[in-house]
């Protein structure tokens, strides 16, 4: 394994202490492990929420903030913590967020009133919006380019899918076999195994003259994604032209276009330097991230949906029947990260895309008599082999081409464009799935989907025409 070796005169390095190489495995598997948790603890808390509420006494508004807080907090700091990783180094960054994780998930679960739980919800979504750019960054610079990082994203995005489906088993598991609380109490120990895996297998940071922080990037962007995000969550339930909506999405809006005028004109060392956004891949992936945001809503959470709905599952043989297509998409990670390097980024795009048009064109035709093998089963699969063959190449592309010592400030911004794609995605689907019959409702979410996969081909055009990983 090669890393690079190039470092800007003035910027925070990592070196290994003694001069010291770390297994390539071990670095990889530490990414993953984070990525597998960040994406577990998304899913794993909605099937116990009913458990909390009878124990805790939740307001039905107040309930909905155990999900929300997390969610709202993840995607509004993403951005700051990709760049605390450049500033404060990778392993620094990474081990910081784990520690927070797992100790606002120890207050979640001893909590005994809902304000301490949904405090810790926040805390832990701050703890993942340090470590999951950080362990973009720690790929991007740990790896050669080409084969040897395409296979490792192919890795992370896997971890990333198996963390995902395993929260609706592991929380309907936790939550029967022992209680709710576990769902929070199970990442302390895993948290302390991968602070300690951190501390060993990621480079020391060695600090040369610090740049400070952007603080007024810092605020306006952050302010203003959450204020975004915050608007967005509520147009379901309140109207999209509603004071509770319409108010905090302009005013996150209005915050975001200072944060681009400070980071463009007046900031000295911006927090989101304006040239990065001029690099081709870096534009176009998170362009087409943000699309790909609601690409995923409508697979994993309108489906699940779509089962319980529709054809009357319960929410564990829900989860059980998206297994296969999960089984599925991790496969075809795998191989779309070694086919990478020889295709190029636009060909397992449009190919991908195409998997979604067919995918989400099926589906549409399933309603309350469909069998799950011909009717779900079949569309899901093709869903998933589309999943499988963009998110890494899209996550290697956006994230490629760009100075190392910016790889956590490009690792945030994908997957804040990702989460911000995902909270709109959801909904404006859920306003679409509203204004229809139950059955109608989910076909033109299934729809939309297949537009928004049309939409995502096109943009790959806009790529370079040998965009590698």
């Amino acid at each position: 394994m090669t890393a690079k070796s190039a470092v800007p005169r003035g910027s925070t390095t990592e070196t290994p202490p003694g001069g010291g190489t770390r297994p390539a495995w071990l670095v990889l598997a530490l990414a993953c492990a984070c990525q597998f948790m960040v994406i577990l603890d998304s899913s794993i808390v909605n099937v116990a929420l009913p458990s909390v509420d009878r124990d805790l006494g939740f307001s039905p508004a107040g309930l909905a903030w155990v999900v929300n807080g997390y969610l709202l907090a993840f995607a509004g700091f993403m951005l700051l913590g990709g760049r605390a990783a450049d500033l404060f180094g990778h392993r620094r960054t990474l081990a910081a967020g784990i520690l927070l994780f797992s100790a606002s998930s120890l207050a979640g679960g001893l909590a005994t009133v809902p304000a301490v739980l949904v405090a810790a919800r926040v805390a832990q979504g701050l703890g993942a919006a340090l470590l999951a750019p950080a362990t973009l960054a720690v790929i991007n610079t740990g790896f050669a380019a080409g084969r040897e990082r395409a296979r490792a994203f192919g890795a992370w995005s896997a971890a990333g899918g198996v963390g995902g489906t395993a929260g609706a088993v592991a929380g309907g598991a936790l939550t029967t076999g022992l209680s709710w609380r576990w769902v929070f109490l199970i990442n302390v120990p895993i948290g302390a195994v991968l602070v300690a895996v951190a501390l060993a297998a990621l480079p020391g940071a060695r600090t040369g003259r610090r740049e400070p922080l952007d603080l007024a990037g810092a605020a306006t962007g952050t302010a203003g994604l959450a204020a975004l995000i915050y608007g967005v969550m509520h147009g379901t339930d309140h109207g999209w032209t509603s004071p509770a909506v319409a108010g905090p999405a302009a005013a996150g809006l209005l915050l975001l276009a200072a944060f681009v005028l400070v980071e463009a004109r007046f900031a000295a060392r911006p927090m989101m330097p304006p040239r990065l956004l001029r690099v081709r891949g870096v534009a176009a992936g998170n362009g087409m991230l943000l699309l790909f945001g609601g690409i995923a809503i409508a697979m994993w959470y309108f489906t699940s949906l779509f089962l319980q709905d529709v054809l009357g599952y319960g929410a564990l043989r829900a989860g059980l029947g998206q297994t296969p297509a999960a089984v599925t998409f991790v496969v075809t990670a795998r191989r779309a990260a070694g086919l990478l390097p020889r295709t190029g980024v636009r060909p397992l795009i449009l190919a991908g895309c195409a998997a979604f048009l067919a995918g989400f064109g099926w589906l549409s035709q399933a309603g309350g008599g469909s069998a799950y093998l011909t009717g779900i089963l079949g569309p899901t699969l093709l869903i998933a082999v589309g999943i499988g063959l963009t998110f890494p190449t899209l996550m290697a592309a956006t994230t490629a081409s760009v100075p190392e010592d910016d790889a956590g400030t490009i690792g945030g911004l994908a997957q804040t464009a990702s989460q911000v794609g995902g909270s709109v995605g959801l909904a404006v689907l859920t306003t679409a799935a509203g204004t229809a019959t139950r059955a109608a409702g989910y076909e033109r979410v299934f729809l939309i989907a297949a537009g928004l996969a049309l939409a995502l081909a096109l943009t790959s055009l806009l790529l370079p025409h040998r965009g590698r990983g």
